[in-house]
């Protein structure tokens, strides 16, 4: 499993200067998916509405929306140089509990 959020101490100036256009192609992508995703969650409200019930299709297609998003936001928040993919790929965001100790150090890294 790669976590999408973590300190990387180096960092390249190159990137820095590439991630702008970079993220522009990433931010058209985000603008029309988002545009389309929006547009499912109001059809999704009414599906729920009249049948009770959430229509598969509509609910992967905003997954895949949300998922896309967490993938490229480490990117275009400078927390890392690793360059994602400009177009949706399949990522999976899982929620992981972590314990914390009783009066020791926080474990959660």
């Amino acid at each position: 499993m790669n976590q999408l959020f973590k300190y990387e101490h180096d960092a390249r100036r190159l990137e820095l200067l590439i991630r702008i256009f970079y993220s522009i192609a990433i931010a058209i992508v985000m603008f029309v998916y988002g545009f389309i995703a929006g547009v499912c969650m109001i059809i999704q409200f009414f599906v729920i509405l009249v049948l009770g019930r959430r229509n598969q299709g509509l609910s992967d297609f905003i997954q895949g929306y949300l998922e896309y998003h967490v993938h490229v936001l480490s990117y275009t928040s400078f927390m890392t140089d690793a360059r994602p993919g400009i177009m949706p790929k399949t990522t999976r965001i899982f929620e992981e509990e972590q314990p914390v100790v009783q009066g020791g150090p926080d474990v959660r890294k």
